[in-house]
C-alpha cells in the first residue's frame, strides 16, 4: 500500500518537529490512501520530551468536525527528538490496533506506519510507503 501526501504538507510536519525539543503531535486527515490535511495539537503529556499525548480538546473538535461532514481522522503524527523515525516500545505499548496511520518524524526523516494486531500487550506496526510528490 502507498499513502500520498503533498511535499509541502510533509515539509510542514517536519518543520514543526524540527522547531521543538519536545515531541510534537497532531492529527492526520484525509482518506485511506491520502493525507490531505493536518491539525497540529498541543502535547499534553506529563513528560513531553519523551512521550506524546494529543490534547483531548483538539481530538474532540476534530471528531465533531468529521461527524459534521469534515475530513476524516485517519491517524496522527508525532516526533521523536532522539532522531529515530520508527515506532518506539512506548508507541507499541500505547497504540490501539485500529488500523490508524502513525507518521513519525525523527531528525529530518519521516516514516509512515499502520497500527494493527500484535501481541496481547503490544500492537504490530507495518511500515507503509509514503509518496510525497
Amino acid at each position: 500500500m502507498i499513502v500520498g501526501i503533498s511535499r509541502s504538507l510533509l515539509e510542514q510536519i517536519v518543520a514543526l518537529a524540527s522547531a521543538d525539543r519536545h515531541e510534537v503531535c497532531g492529527l492526520l486527515l484525509g482518506a485511506a490512501d491520502r493525507i490531505e490535511a493536518i491539525i497540529p495539537a498541543a502535547n499534553v503529556a506529563a513528560d513531553p520530551a519523551r512521550h506524546f499525548e494529543l490534547d483531548p480538546a483538539a481530538l474532540i473538535a476534530a471528531h465533531r468536525a468529521a461527524r459534521s461532514g469534515g475530513p476524516a481522522i485517519i491517524g496522527h503524527y508525532h516526533s521523536h527528538p532522539s532522531g529515530v523515525a520508527a515506532p518506539s516500545v512506548t508507541d507499541a505499548a500505547c497504540a490501539t490496533a485500529d488500523g490508524s496511520l502513525w507518521l513519525i518524524v525523527g531528525g529530518r526523516e519521516a516514516t509512515l506506519w499502520r497500527a494493527g494486531p500484535g501481541t496481547a500487550v503490544n500492537v504490530h506496526f507495518t511500515q507503509i510507503r509514503l509518496d510525497s510528490r
